[in-house]
């Protein structure tokens, strides 16, 4: 009687799989996964783009407006990029030590104490990690812009308030810095329209900068219709 050798690894493997069952594909496996769901990316494109354009944190919720009057021209990328990473690295480990430290522990009340001291002591480290990735844009002198920027510290409280899961946190947060760079750019280039105009002297200055801050919230208010609920 001759035995087949190259037969004895399947017939293992067809009583195994008669045992614990057949193990499933790749596709089954993401399938299972719920955060690669159609309906979840959606949700988190969704948070994302209404984070930036409808529920600005700038116009909406007017969070972050003295780092936009006291901004720079030749500091206004490099403002909006270390803003948009403070945000969204504050709202991801915000959000990560609240839902796995402060709720296990019921020191849900202490999350502001938490929060401040997050955002503040991740600033120099941040900026000196981008002033070496991003070497042609001037970065320094932006400390007390981003110390004084109520927005980070308002993400990180939204994030807890809302409690949708970390990647709506990681969309909201990611989305709320890009909004801000993006009203950056915007409020100052009509600041450079407005100083070469002929402004009436009561609204030189602080004045015309705050109404030019209310047109382009009036202008944002057209995207109030983009995302349907």
């Amino acid at each position: 009687m001759v035995v087949n050798d190259y037969a004895c690894p399947q017939v293992e493997r067809s009583a195994l799989e008669s045992i614990v069952g057949t193990p499933p594909g790749p596709s089954s496996l993401l399938q299972k996964l719920p955060f690669l769901s159609a309906r979840t990316m959606t949700e988190i494109l969704l948070t994302l783009i209404s984070a930036a354009l409808i529920n600005n944190l700038v116009l909406q919720w007017p969070l972050a407006v003295d780092p936009l009057l006291a901004g720079q021209r030749r500091q206004v990328h490099a403002l909006g990029i270390a803003t948009t990473c403070l945000m969204l690295v504050v709202g991801m480990l915000g959000y990560a030590l609240y839902q796995w430290m402060l709720v296990p522990l019921q020191l849900t009340p202490l999350r502001l104490f938490v929060f401040l001291p997050l955002s503040v002591l991740l600033i120099s480290p941040l900026l000196k990690l981008l002033a070496r990735l991003f070497s042609t844009l001037p970065f320094e002198g932006l400390w007390p812009l981003l110390l004084g920027n109520a927005g980070v510290l308002g993400v990180a409280l939204l994030n807890a308030q809302e409690d949708k899961g970390f990647f709506h946190a990681t969309a909201l947060s990611l989305g709320a810095g890009l909004g801000f760079w993006l009203v950056l750019s915007l409020f100052t280039d009509l600041r450079e329209r407005t100083a070469d105009n002929d402004v009436p002297l009561p609204f030189r200055g602080l004045p015309i900068d705050l109404i030019g801050a209310g047109l382009i919230a009036v202008a944002f208010l057209g995207f109030s219709g983009l995302i349907k609920t």
